[in-house]
């Protein structure tokens, strides 16, 4: 099996405090991930090492067999095949179609087969009809369904989500969870999200990872993870009886 992400002995400080401790984790090429777990639980700080927004106090992270550097020229290059959408993603002036296209600009695409692409990826998040409207006038869930298009229209090997669909009503939620098995679907990239809502890791992931004080506590597949947890720790959490 290849795997996208290989982490060994990854711990991240700050301020002489360890906030992520992952002793070792796999994430299998092409395969979808929900990480669960409380706030403060190194969640978005994982992210941010998988797309070398972080670099790791100590330990070795590999990417497709190859060990992440993260200084250099080699970087972008590498973030490049990556994308990521925060939770509370950032619009810049501009209408909605450039926005989406802004991407595929920085990676030197030619103009003619840009209009294609974009319309594609706004089509799939349904927002076709506001191409020409300032993103600066968006809704929240607009908003993040455009963050999503702009991630999606460069088809990353990786997609990195952080909690994606939070604060958003119904409709938006479903039109953002079918955008994303859309993408995965077609492209049979590897996409990895966190979320605080159980019922959207059930329907998204096929393997979940639950997470607390920074390290992985227990990691599975869905029926696994979800249903019939090993940890007793895990089974609180699922089950909502722990409290933080």
């Amino acid at each position: 099996m290849e795997h996208a992400y290989s982490l060994k002995g990854v711990m991240v400080e700050k301020k002489d405090r360890e906030i992520l401790s992952i002793a070792e984790t796999n994430f299998a090429a092409g395969k979808r991930y929900a990480i669960i777990g409380p706030s403060g639980a190194g969640k978005t700080t994982l992210l941010r090492v998988l797309n070398l927004l972080q670099e790791p106090t100590r330990g070795q992270v590999l990417y497709y067999g190859q060990e992440l550097i993260y200084s250099g020229s080699n970087r972008l290059a590498i973030q490049r095949t990556m994308s990521m959408v925060f939770q509370k993603p950032a619009m810049f002036s501009g209408d909605v179609f450039y926005n989406v296209a802004l991407g595929l600009k920085l990676h030197g695409m030619a103009k003619k087969d840009i209009k294609g692409r974009v319309e594609e990826a706004l089509e799939v998040v349904r927002l076709s009809h506001l191409a020409k409207q300032s993103a600066l006038t968006l809704s929240g869930g607009e908003a993040q369904r455009v963050a999503l298009a702009r991630a999606l229209v460069t088809r990353p090997k990786i997609l990195l989500l952080d909690e994606p669909t939070a604060n958003l009503d119904p409709l938006n939620v479903a039109i953002i969870e079918e955008a994303i098995k859309s993408l995965h679907t077609d492209n049979k990239n590897t996409i990895i999200m966190i979320t605080h809502n159980l019922h959207q890791a059930k329907r998204l992931a096929e393997e979940v990872i639950y997470m607390n004080n920074g390290a992985i506590v227990e990691q599975g597949t869905v029926a696994e993870v979800l249903l019939n947890p090993k940890n007793k720790e895990t089974q609180l959490f699922v089950s909502g009886e722990m409290v933080y």
